[in-house]
């Protein structure tokens, strides 16, 4: 591993959970992003909240940035694989009723067999696809 970061993925790991904790204290809702943010999209009731967490999400690590002078990030390059990735990622998440957020932080943190199933097949086949490329 060449950049091993276990502080900031321990601090990062906390915020998702702390903000999965908050949304399901505050609204009684499961901090899927994928169903947050389609249904954000498609739905008119409840619209405000999903638009605000979503706006969150991407604003987030701006601020992260700014604040921290040294914080850097990189996006992949935009291409046919990340295209295709991509695609079936979303595919993935609809065939899968929930993504990562949903089923691995949520789902799990419930005891819910569903999603504990469902994180044991996508992690397998990540780590599965990942060694193959």
């Amino acid at each position: 591993m060449e950049n091993f970061t276990p502080y900031s993925a321990l601090i990062g790991g906390t915020f998702i959970g702390l903000g999965a904790l908050l949304l399901m204290a505050a609204l009684g809702r499961i901090a899927g992003i994928s169903g947050i943010a389609s249904q954000a999209i498609f739905q008119k009731q409840d619209r405000s909240w999903r638009l605000a967490f979503v706006a969150g999400l991407l604003l987030g690590p701006m601020l992260v940035a700014l604040v921290i002078s040294d914080f850097s990030f990189s996006t992949p390059e935009l291409g046919p694989r990340t295209l295709i990735a991509g695609l079936l990622v979303g595919l993935g998440t609809a065939w899968g009723s929930g993504c990562t957020s949903g089923h691995g932080v949520c789902g799990i943190g419930r005891f819910s067999p569903r999603s504990i199933t469902a994180t044991v097949i996508f992690m397998t086949t990540g780590v599965l696809v990942a060694s193959l490329f």
